[in-house]
């Protein structure tokens, strides 16, 4: 069912399956009554797409359309797409998941780091999760990022303890996968995943990809940003190395540079692809990027506790976040498991249902938590119950 709405919300399109009519009213909902300003959404049930809706604009005079084939930065979901790229050497016997860092990157020993392993990386329990010696704006200085990195002390004994890796998770992985393999994070993930399923999702953009991209609207509500404003608070701690330059979110270089931690642009249309591939064991529409038994990695739990970076209740995988029904809720089975970004970016897969969902948005979300506008779609997609706090 096509669907072009015009009543007190901006244009959307697109098509869905009337079994879900209510993601189409959730995200009309968005633009009537949270404050929605350009987004989209999407949805694949048994390795088909049952929902793409796109709607709103570019930017706050609302101006210029949201189209098809527009592209967003992501944030953290870059996370998740870091770790699926190592999986995939671990799949093909490239990396060994209960073998030390230092194995493939010896620098990396330094400073108490010998007994870190892979697997400690991927679960955010590696404890590496500052990086002291790392100027202002490193992020965008791969090599001074990774030699600081070499010279981190852990801040707890690798694999004792868990703590969102908010900043650093996506150069030590991306570092790993660099020695092994000769490529940046962003090649490999071209070649090996997106172009694969053709998903218009990328770490590192192309100039052509650029003019696609919409700005990233600031939400003075942004728990997020919040915290790491505190240069007391851990997640402060971690923000130390951000670039002087006021909102980063819309530069160039989050654009040209890889940031495999938090700078992926795409949309909902091309992170539902990836994620419907994980719910299909490894395969969509004939193309296997990974085997049943990596996958099967790929949804185990790891901990759960209040997060000391983020302030908030995480269940936390190897690469992935798993179902929280406060915060993030993926729908009704605990099993299931995503990345959500702190600029409202969401995607998560139930592989018991062969279900994926993904939101994509250009006005960050409130709170902490992955914000209403995000959940109410989750809920319509996948159900469960609405937290206390979602109106």
């Amino acid at each position: 069912m096509t669907d072009t709405m015009i009543d007190t919300c901006p244009l959307i399109h697109g098509s869905y399956d009337p079994e879900f009519a209510s993601v189409r009213e959730a995200f009309a909902d968005n633009f009537r009554r949270r404050g929605e300003i350009g987004a989209a959404v999407c949805v694949y049930k048994g390795g088909k797409k049952v929902v793409d809706l796109w709607g709103g604009f570019k930017d706050v005079a609302k101006t210029k359309p949201w189209d098809k084939d527009t592209i967003v930065i992501m944030n953290s979901l870059a996370k998740s797409m870091t770790s699926l790229c190592v999986h995939i050497l671990i799949d093909r016997g490239k990396v060994d998941f209960d073998a030390p860092v230092a194995d493939y990157w010896p620098e990396f020993a330094q400073a108490g780091k010998q007994s870190v392993l892979i697997r400690h990386i991927l679960s955010h329990t590696d404890g590496v999760i500052y990086c002291d010696q790392a100027s202002p704006g490193s992020w965008f200085r791969w090599e001074e990022h990774i030699k600081a990195l070499e010279k981190q002390e852990p801040a707890w004994a690798p694999g004792t303890y868990g703590a969102y890796n908010s900043i650093n998770i996506g150069y030590l992985l991306g570092e790993v996968l660099r020695r092994v393999t000769g490529e940046t994070v962003g090649s490999f993930l071209r070649k090996e995943v997106t172009e694969r399923l053709g998903a218009d999702y990328h770490i590192g953009l192309r100039p052509d990809e650029i003019a696609r991209v919409t700005d990233m609207h600031q939400n003075p509500k942004n728990g997020f940003f919040l915290i790491a404003g505190d240069p007391s608070s851990p997640l402060g701690r971690a923000f130390r190395s951000a670039p002087k330059m006021g909102y980063f979110q819309n530069s160039r270089e989050i654009r040209e540079i890889e940031v495999p931690s938090f700078g992926g642009h795409g949309n909902a249309r091309a992170m539902a692809r990836v994620y419907a591939m994980l719910a299909g064991d490894g395969t969509l529409d004939g193309t296997r990027i990974l085997s049943a038994a990596a996958i099967e990695r790929t949804r185990w739990l790891v901990w759960e506790r209040d997060c000391i970076m983020t302030k908030r209740y995480l269940r936390m995988g190897f690469g992935f976040m798993h179902n929280e029904p406060n915060t993030l809720p993926m729908g009704k089975n605990m099993a299931a498991y995503g990345h959500s970004g702190t600029g409202g970016a969401f995607a998560w897969c139930d592989r018991d249902r062969n279900m994926a969902f993904a939101y994509c948005t250009n006005f960050q979300r409130e709170g902490p938590g992955i914000g209403a506008r995000g959940a109410v779609l989750s809920l319509a997609a996948g159900g469960g119950t609405p937290p206390s706090w979602l109106t």
